[in-house]
């Protein structure tokens, strides 16, 4: 049965070097390799991207060594088995050699009708929301995940998660 529902995602970060400078040259080595896995995985629908192929050249912020990355995803259970069981969990635990550590959400999920794409604008909107009020139905975590419009249910495991609130 095809659901109504996709899950957006947004995460944020922000370099400890602009591109091009050898403290952040593991990052956008690993970058390419990273987006095809995503591309090839199962629940996957969509990811933003620039004309590299990425989406690090989006600025969406005056901020220059922010970057931006969303994605769609059929359901929560495939943008977690990307995210914490593929080659894409090791490259994750290398983030704090390149980015920042945030004391703010960096990490936004949340339900959108099945065939529309999210904005930047609504992803930032979301991490805002997520920092300053916790998990809703209207932006979440992994941890604090809710179910999709219609769906019965609780909010699933509302532990705090480390992952996306970098004050948890």
């Amino acid at each position: 049965m095809h659901s109504p529902w996709q899950l957006a995602q947004i995460n944020i970060a922000r370099l400890i070097a602009p591109a091009g400078d050898p403290q952040v040259a593991g990052f956008f080595d690993e970058l390419a390799r990273i987006n095809e896995l995503a591309d090839a995985s199962p629940g996957f629908v969509w990811r933003l991207q620039d004309g590299n192929g990425d989406a690090t050249a989006i600025q969406p912020t005056p901020d220059p060594l922010l970057i931006v990355n969303m994605s769609v995803w059929q359901d929560a259970e495939s943008l977690f088995d990307f995210t914490y069981r593929t080659a894409h969990t090791e490259v994750m635990a290398q983030r704090r050699s390149w980015m920042e550590t945030t004391r703010t959400a960096y990490q936004a999920l949340w339900w959108i009708e099945s065939g529309t794409l999210p904005t930047v604008e609504q992803g930032l909107s979301r991490l805002w929301m997520l920092d300053r009020f916790g998990p809703t139905a209207h932006a979440f975590t992994f941890k604090a995940r809710f179910p999709a419009p219609n769906d019965i249910g609780p909010p699933i495991d509302m532990r705090p998660d480390p992952w996306c609130l970098g004050r948890a």
